[in-house]
């Protein structure tokens, strides 16, 4: 696996969720500056999602925690480092969390 790739997917990833974001009936804010996307829900808590070059992983900054993600190229997905959760599972359970209604940003 490559950092070209890695980039790559973590690009197409963000585009994905931008899609999400502007597609979601709950009142969410985002904002992408420099590869870095901004999540902002209503009570103003935010979620923070980046790209880390040097070990090539996405970075997911909650209310709960800080989590990193691997890219599974095989999957085409990014799994927690630490459980295995799907990026998007995850992070679809944290907007719910956070938000405090039921939120899913999952592609289809």
């Amino acid at each position: 696996m490559t950092e070209t790739t890695n980039s790559q997917a973590f690009i197409e990833t963000l585009e994905q969720l931008e899609e999400l974001l502007d597609n979601c009936d709950a009142d969410i804010d985002y904002d992408t500056i420099s590869d870095i996307l901004t999540i902002e829900f209503e009570n103003h808590s935010k979620i923070i999602i980046n790209y880390q070059s040097a070990n090539g992983q996405l970075w997911l900054a909650a209310r709960s925690g800080g989590f990193h993600y691997d890219y599974d190229e095989g999957a085409g997905r990014w799994k927690n480092d630490r459980n295995g959760v799907e990026f998007f599972d995850q992070l679809s359970e944290l907007a719910t969390e956070q938000a405090g209604e039921g939120i899913i940003l999952k592609p289809e």
